[in-house]
């Protein structure tokens, strides 16, 4: 059995180096080529100075070499650290920074963004560049680093299989998400832990060398574990969904039935825009025969018009936020497709080698009928934040049912209800996180980006539930400012996905009787506009 997410790759190299690994628009790789570039790369970030237990950022686009970079690093004992590749550079460079990146891998566009106090920081080692031509004018601040490129290291470095020896429980890699202090938080996931997850998800769903899997998620968002891991594990082909078809759901579509891809998995919001606008018809996707959904609510009158329109795949619901993995499902039944029952499908109930209950306001575990926030316990749970041992110890507490030794759990922040099947129904957020386009959003880090502007005094950030993408931002400000102005402002500090789809300015912002601003009236306005 592999003990390391590297090893699911090694040995479907070792079954078939012939079979096609990775497929993306510049071209494919081999298991032999992936295996081999990989560890040409491990032995780079060793020359460079990766240890054991290092970290090294992947700051590049999603293709072929990404994911042999991904390979790379942890072959050489490090966890990696995905940035988005459309994050704006002050986000970036927090992020590579509040981790103490030991090399960064990604393209000179990319790195070039990057703030010279950092590309030359003492703790960064060295830089290796996708392209060519990188060295020929090197980046200011990286004068003295160990700087190469992916032709060097393809034609320097000996391409047999190499692995440091580090423990399960060593990082695999750090994923982060947004942060209710303004600044994002570093989700620490172990080789162990990802492992757990992958075993039971290939395994649960029969998963095999002949499935062509999607991977629609960007790496820096945790459903890519499930494309990358899974297809290594059983030897599939993994398809990279190419970043011009993201936005145009027919082209989407086609692509999907003209690569047969078998297994698909992403955030609802891209299945309800292929079914609005993809043209789909069930004859061009035969060879479909799961479609996984996560990330957020999938409203019952799309998901009931998809299997319509779609009857022949299996639908899965998996829950489970960043720090767990997943670590509940549900597979849709026809049940669940009457007209008359407009609630959205359960998340489910706990996957084999999990354990999740939910605990009420008074402290017991809940009961059916009843309502409490989710917790849950696996070996897919995060070792903590990375340098938040606070927000950790806030989040992996003792399991209440167990006094008698160490048995920690996490408290999700969801509220659900058991129904009488055994599976939970998801009801919202306990605190202010939401849920769009599949992205784990925390309000404050929105409102605190707004709030470094230094002419603003109010601000509130709305969340208006919607039904295609979960829901749609919206910022109330104060005082009026130059729209365009305040949104440039913003963009240097937030992703796209976290930017407000509209701003309105007013001279102060409605107050409640304690003198807070009133968000209640704010969303009804919100609602009505």
């Amino acid at each position: 059995m592999s003990a390391f997410l590297t090893h699911l790759l090694r040995d479907s190299a070792a079954r078939d180096a012939a079979k096609l690994a990775v497929v993306g628009a510049e071209g494919s790789l081999t298991y032999g080529e992936l295996d081999a570039l990989s560890s040409q790369i491990a032995r780079e970030l060793v020359a460079m100075g990766v240890q054991p237990g290092d970290r090294v950022g992947l700051f590049m686009p999603k293709l072929i070499h990404t994911v042999a970079a991904l390979y790379g690093i942890q072959k050489a004992g490090a966890a990696y650290v995905p940035i988005d590749p459309a994050a704006p550079p002050r986000r970036a460079a927090y992020i590579l920074g509040n981790c103490g990146v030991r090399a960064i891998i990604g393209s000179v566009d990319k790195i070039r963004t990057l703030p010279v106090e950092l590309l030359s920081a003492e703790h960064v080692a060295g830089y290796v560049f996708l392209e060519d031509g990188a060295l020929a004018t090197p980046l200011e601040g990286t004068q003295g680093k160990h700087l190469t490129t992916y032709a060097e290291v393809r034609r320097t470095r000996d391409a047999a299989y190499f692995e440091v020896p580090i423990t399960d429980d060593y990082l695999a890699y750090i994923l982060y998400t947004s942060g209710s202090t303004g600044e994002p938080k570093g989700v620490m996931i172990s080789h162990r832990n990802s492992l757990t997850f992958v075993n039971w998800a290939a395994e649960k769903y029969g998963m095999s060398a002949d499935d062509r899997v999607s991977s629609h998620a960007p790496f820096h968002f945790d459903l890519s574990v499930l494309d990358i891991f899974c297809a290594a594990e059983v030897g599939a082909t993994l398809y990279l969904v190419p970043a011009d078809l993201m936005i145009f759901a027919s082209r989407l579509a086609k692509w999907i039935a003209k690569t047969e891809i078998t297994v698909w998995y992403s955030v609802p919001s891209a299945l309800i825009q292929m079914l609005e606008h993809g043209k789909l018809d069930a004859a061009n996707f035969p060879k479909l025969r799961i479609v996984f959904f996560a990330g957020e609510v999938f409203p019952k009158k799309f998901l009931r018009a998809l299997i319509k329109t779609l009857p022949g795949p299996r639908y899965v619901n998996l829950y489970g936020p960043t720090e767990t993995n997943v670590c509940t499902y549900y597979e849709v039944v026809p049940a669940d497709l009457d007209e008359a029952r407009t609630e959205p499908v359960p998340i489910g109930r706990a996957c084999e080698n999990m354990e999740v209950f939910a605990v009420t306001e008074s402290g017991h575990v809940a009961g059916v009928g009843e309502e409490g926030e989710l917790w849950a316990k696996s070996g897919t749970v995060m070792r903590g934040y990375w340098g938040r041992a606070a927000d950790s110890a806030k989040s992996l507490v003792q399991n209440p049912k167990n006094p008698h030794y160490a048995d920690i759990m996490y408290r999700t922040g969801d509220i659900v209800r058991l129904l009488p099947s055994g599976d939970y129904q998801y009801l919202g957020r306990k605190d202010k996180m939401i849920k769009s386009r599949g992205y784990r959003i925390e309000i404050g880090e929105i409102e605190a980006a707004f709030q470094a502007h230094a002419l603003l005094k109010e601000v509130a950030i709305i969340a208006v539930p919607d039904d295609e993408v979960g829901a749609r931002i919206v910022a109330f400000v104060s005082p009026p400012l130059d729209e365009r102005e305040l949104e440039r402002f913003c963009a240097e500090r937030l992703p796209r996905y976290m930017m407000p789809e509209k701003i309105t300015f007013q001279d102060a912002l409605p107050k409640t009787s304690t003198g807070k601003i009133d968000k209640a009236l704010l969303e009804k306005e919100s609602r009505e506009s």
